[in-house]
């Protein structure tokens, strides 16, 4: 077989060029899905009730004749990404009925995308990061940032910290607030199966809760439990509680208010290790000053737990890539294997622990301090 200069043969040299052009077309995985969620397809097929043809959906969206092929070529790869199924119908009129069409279904991706249900809804974590130039066009400065040895990628891109940038332009910080929300509304589902983590807690302080989504979702199911979102003046200050649910200002690095249980949601990949550290321990002096002697205090983190072994290939991928995201937006921060988590919970002095699957990517680790 032939082979090049480098002693790989011809058919190496070709899958290799596979990888490659793979990696680099990958690109419209990513502006399909925007296509999909700007077009709200997904809402679209909800509306009409069954499984929509090429020619409803074209109506639907007023496309033009010359980009009804498009339409289909743009479906029918998304449908062999998993967004929709491919079906056969039947025509709708007596003439018709024995007439087979092909039409678009709704999968469990797509069904994701759906916007106002009262169903979780991640399509604004997509348009965050998809349809937002400010934060997407970022990723074309990768090599500034490797040259840049103190700012991450965020700050080189807007010339100030994300947060300072997201304090002084309301409509970006609303995007992301909402992108944060629907993320946070995946909970409602892992609760399904995991109410025991908030049996028996009195009260719980959502570290980090943003506009309060998860902990209204923890306030509803379990209305004798007092929730407390804490988190920076900027996020918090305009919100008003209700019931069981109430909002504190502060710092996290500083102090925490006292409860029975501290959560931790997506907080510590955004922190370096020794900014862990301190924040675990405020974690702790907080919850051991109101549960001392009780028996029930606890610190919850949901974070991803970068295990190879265990997690299947898609959701390791997407962890390595999720990695990747922080190392750069947060400036080394990062996603975690059990073995860094470990370390960064006995630095804190946290010893009492047990981390298992949540749900999806994310990890359960419940520390008894």
């Amino acid at each position: 077989m032939a082979s090049n200069n480098n002693g790989r043969t011809a058919s190496e040299s070709f899958k290799a060029q596979a990888l490659v052009y793979r990696h680099m077309y990958g690109i419209l995985d990513s502006m399909c899905l925007k296509w999909i969620v700007e077009f709200r397809i997904p809402n679209i097929i909800h509306n009409h009730g069954k499984p929509i043809t090429l020619l409803e959906l074209v109506s639907v969206l007023k496309i033009p004749s010359a980009k009804v092929d498009s339409t289909d070529l743009f479906m029918h790869y998304m449908a062999r990404n998993g967004f929709f199924d491919i079906v056969t119908i039947h025509g709708d009129d007596d003439s018709n009925q024995e007439e087979e069409k092909e039409a678009f279904a709704l999968t469990a991706a797509s069904e994701l995308l759906i916007k106002g249900t009262e169903n979780p809804s991640i399509s604004p974590v997509v348009e965050m990061f998809l349809d937002d130039p400010t934060l997407s066009s970022s990723m074309h400065h990768l090599n500034k940032w490797f040259y840049d040895e103190n700012r991450p990628l965020y700050e080189i891109t807007l010339g100030k910290p994300l947060w300072e940038f997201l304090d002084k332009n309301p409509a970006n910080l609303s995007l992301f607030n909402d992108a944060m929300a629907s993320d946070s509304q995946m909970i409602k589902l892992a609760l399904k199966d995991h109410n025991m983590i908030f049996e028996g807690l009195e009260t719980i302080v959502d570290v980090g809760g943003g506009n309060g989504t998860t902990a209204q979702i923890i306030s509803e199911k379990f209305p004798a439990l007092k929730c407390i979102v804490f988190d920076l003046p900027m996020v918090v200050e305009s919100l008003k509680g209700c019931n069981n649910l109430s909002f504190v200002a502060g710092d996290m690095f500083e102090s925490i208010p006292k409860a029975d249980a501290i959560l931790l949601k997506l907080v510590l990949h955004c922190c370096s290790d020794d900014n862990c550290v301190k924040i675990l321990k405020n974690c702790k002096d907080a919850v051991n000053a109101l549960s001392k002697n009780k028996n029930k205090g606890k610190i919850i983190i949901l974070e991803a737990v970068i295990n190879e072994e265990q997690d299947e290939p898609e959701i390791t991928r997407l962890k390595f890539l999720m990695n990747i995201s922080m190392h750069i937006i947060h400036h080394h921060e990062k996603e975690r294997t059990k073995k860094e988590w470990e370390s960064i919970l006995h630095e804190a002095g946290l010893y009492n622990y047990k981390i298992s699957p949540f749900t999806g990517h994310l990890s359960l680790i419940e520390i008894c301090p």
